[in-house]
């Protein structure tokens, strides 16, 4: 939980405006206590039987997460997991090459029908 406490720091600090935090199960009442005492916005989806994700951060930044309204990761559309990455404030350059791949790797999957 040490790296859960880390960021809230970072966001209180405006180091971030958005977290993802993956923890077990058993930590969500704490977690959930702990934002709610702070005043953060959150949001809470299960990953696997034994874990969950956690976004927390500005309120806009949460809308956004609910707005695209998908529980797992591999669920979003290149574009949204594009955008996901930016807010999360991973390298610019580094989304949009992984966009990029995403884009070229759902080509080869669409099947086209005349």
């Amino acid at each position: 939980m040490e790296i859960f406490y880390h960021h809230i720091y970072e966001y209180q600090k405006g180091v971030r405006n958005l977290i993802l935090h993956s923890t077990f199960r058993e930590n969500l009442n704490l977690v959930r206590n702990k934002l709610t005492a702070e005043n953060i916005a959150f949001l809470i989806y299960p990953l696997g039987k034994e874990k969950i994700n956690i976004f927390f951060g500005d309120p806009e930044c949460i809308a956004v997460i609910k707005k695209i309204g998908k529980i797992s990761l591999t669920d979003y559309t290149p574009e949204e997991d594009f955008i996901l990455g930016i807010m999360l404030g991973y390298d610019r350059r580094k989304q949009c090459s992984r966009y990029l791949q995403m884009k070229q790797e759902h080509k080869k999957v669409t099947v086209h029908t005349a």
